[in-house]
């Protein structure tokens, strides 16, 4: 058993987690500028292990702004004090630590071929939950494994995750999931995203390519399968305030306007008013699921309109997929997959604009109408690491 013992990383440990992370890992290492940025950051913390005054071993954790989810981004043991509990001792304080930040799991990725790290983990109680493809550097997978840290209940879903491939696709990301989860023929690739995007964009936001909005989506959903209604908190045309140019207002208007006729064409159901936190509950509990519209500030920090995919409640946290993995600061899949957020940051975020604009599309299956989807299926690869 070790006599070390744990605390918080300060800067003047930098050097000492340089000489670990040289030690352990022959790619994938952590930078000097990466372990500065990432112990001064209010979302990371990093634990080191101490034995007799020298560091023994660390592990880093990140927590989702927003979220009740962790992860353990990197742990790492000096080979010298193998054996002797350290990585028990680091993994039991990442624990402690999320448990402290009111965060409901754990996740890690782990490379398939570390079979001592892998018997660490399902020791501890952490499941897989899945694999990542071309993870590392050299080009290995890793495994995904993940603890329940409050309730004990595993959080499982049937709705498919995919990551967004740009910066404007966040709403087709979100109805190609939901669509998934409903017709099996439906398969998550670019080339469908780019579909759904057209069929549902604005045409123009405030600058570049347009973003989705909840009548597009709405009749979208509609034509390729789904029963869809919305709840939209006012009756204007969406997304105009900080468009200036006169001609890029016009086209936005009249193609909302396009899909309104259509949605009411269809018998879409729309109510304008601000949705509650009921009526999103009321849905998940009946099989439904939600896009719904929030400020990516709540998210990642910056004040543009963002959809996320609702579709699970554990009586605490609405669980969402969000298809934006914020990839400059370490995020991978399994910070943005199956994330539980709390009931009333849920409803803090669920608005946009000086306007408080609240929007959401649900979405079930519609048994009077089914598409007929020839999209071919791939797999996304993911660069980001964690040990």
């Amino acid at each position: 058993m070790t006599g070390a013992a744990t605390r918080k990383a300060t800067p003047d440990d930098i050097e000492a987690l340089l000489r670990i992370e040289e030690r352990c890992f022959d790619a994938d290492r952590i930078s000097r500028r990466s372990f500065r940025a990432l112990i001064a950051r209010p979302t990371a913390e990093t634990i080191i292990a101490e034995e007799r005054g020298a560091i023994v071993g660390y592990a880093m954790i990140l927590f989702r702004k927003g979220t009740a989810l962790a992860r353990l981004y990197s742990i790492a043991v000096d080979p010298d004090a193998k054996s002797r509990g350290v990585g028990t001792l680091l993994l039991n304080a990442a624990e402690q630590a999320a448990f402290d930040h009111d965060r409901l799991l754990l996740r890690l990725e782990v490379r398939e071929d570390n079979q001592r790290a892998i018997a660490l983990y399902k020791r501890h109680g952490y499941r897989p939950v899945g694999r990542c493809l071309d993870y590392y550097a050299d080009h290995s997978d890793a495994l995904r494994f993940e603890k329940t840290l409050r309730g004990g209940a595993p959080l499982s879903t049937s709705v498919p995750y995919y990551e967004q491939t740009t910066d404007f696709t966040c709403g087709a990301a979100c109805l190609m999931m939901a669509l998934a989860c409903r017709l099996p023929e439906v398969r998550l690739d670019p080339v469908l995203e780019i579909r759904l995007w057209r069929e549902a964009t604005t045409v123009f936001m405030q600058s570049g390519p347009g973003g989705c909005e909840p009548f597009g989506l709405a009749v979208a959903a509609r034509e390729h399968g789904l029963k869809s209604s919305i709840i939209v908190s006012t009756d204007e045309i969406l997304f105009l305030q900080s468009v200036r140019d006169p001609e890029k207002r016009m086209v936005m208007e009249l193609a909302q306007t396009d899909f309104r006729r259509r949605a009411k064409a269809y018998g879409i159901g729309v109510r304008h008013r601000g949705f509650t936190m009921k009526d999103i509950r009321s849905a998940l509990r009946r099989g439904a699921c939600a896009i719904v519209l929030v400020s990516g500030y709540h998210m990642f920090g910056k004040k543009v309109p963002h959809w996320i995919l609702a579709h699970g409640d554990d009586g605490r946290h609405i669980m969402i997929h969000d298809p934006w993995v914020e990839g400059d600061i370490g995020e991978t899949v399994a910070d943005a997959a199956n994330v539980p957020v709390p009931y009333d940051i849920f409803d803090r975020m669920a608005r946009f604009g000086t306007s408080s604009l609240r929007a959401a599309v649900f979405l079930e299956l519609d048994p009077d109408k089914a598409a007929d989807f020839s999209g071919s299926s791939s797999s996304k690869r993911v660069e980001k690491r964690t040990d």
